[in-house]
């Protein structure tokens, strides 16, 4: 492909994905007030004599369309990344191709359990971690669009390292890595886990770690998937011709 196909290609998908998620966006608008206690609920839990509040007129509302727009998005996704590997297909082999849509279907299943692990583990702790600092003195009272930002940050930041297997596993198929050669910088993967994690988290320890944990654990996971999926390499022709004439010998 020229690369004016290639912007076309480009083009094509990300129309096909911004209608994907408006669709999603309407199918959840009507569901907004219920998506948005679900997200309020991990931080309700830890509130004491003190709620949330807001400052601007309207961001309650636009509080509201943020989040039928991530959940929209979240119902959309297996699409989304179909979407996204389609546009990688074209650099595939065509046996290569058949991968596809079990991906793009894993990919959407890993992004949103990731997201969950951020809801159900890393809020409740995070969060409690957060308002333990509340005292009669300082009353904790945080800002709606500050905590949204907050908490969607988050939920996309997992979601987006939990792919970390099968990202490994679409290198290991194109031959790109290995499972030797990942185990031999494992320990420059971890330092590099670990920026990625402070980063993508609040400048504190505890969040961190939370990312760090499970990152650490998805790595040795994509270790496994490329010893079991990966491309194994051509043997060069030399070493290939030494082996022919032991046999023969």
């Amino acid at each position: 492909m020229t690369l004016t196909e290639h912007l076309n290609e480009l083009r094509k998908r990300l129309i096909r994905s911004f209608i994907a998620v408006f669709v999603g966006f309407l199918a959840c608008y009507a569901f907004a007030e219920q998506l948005f206690d679900i997200l309020m609920e991990p931080m309700v839990q830890v509130l004491h004599n003190s709620n949330f509040i807001y400052t601007y007129p309207p961001e309650a509302f636009f509080t509201y369309l943020k989040v039928s727009f991530v959940a929209g998005f979240f119902l959309v996704s297996p699409y989304l990344f179909y979407q996204v590997w389609l546009f990688v297909a074209p650099g595939l082999y065509q046996n290569e191709r058949k991968y596809l849509v079990p991906i793009a279907i894993f990919s959407a299943v890993f992004f949103t359990v990731g997201a969950l692990f951020g809801y159900f583990v890393v809020f409740p702790f995070g969060f409690e971690f957060f308002a333990s600092y509340s005292t009669d003195k300082i009353v904790f009272t945080p800002k709606l669009s500050e905590y949204l930002s907050f908490a969607l940050k988050l939920l996309f930041a997992f979601g987006v390292v939990f792919e970390l297997p099968l990202v490994i596993f679409f290198l290991a198929r194109l031959g790109l890595v290995t499972a030797q050669g990942l185990r031999r910088v494992r320990k420059y993967a971890i330092l590099v886990i670990f920026i990625v994690a402070a980063i993508l988290t609040p400048p504190d320890v505890f969040t961190q770690t939370l990312m760090a944990g499970p990152m650490i654990l998805l790595y040795e996971f994509g270790i496994i998937a490329a010893h079991l999926f990966g491309k194994e390499k051509k043997k060069p022709a030399a070493d290939e011709d030494e082996e022919n004439s032991a046999e023969a010998e």
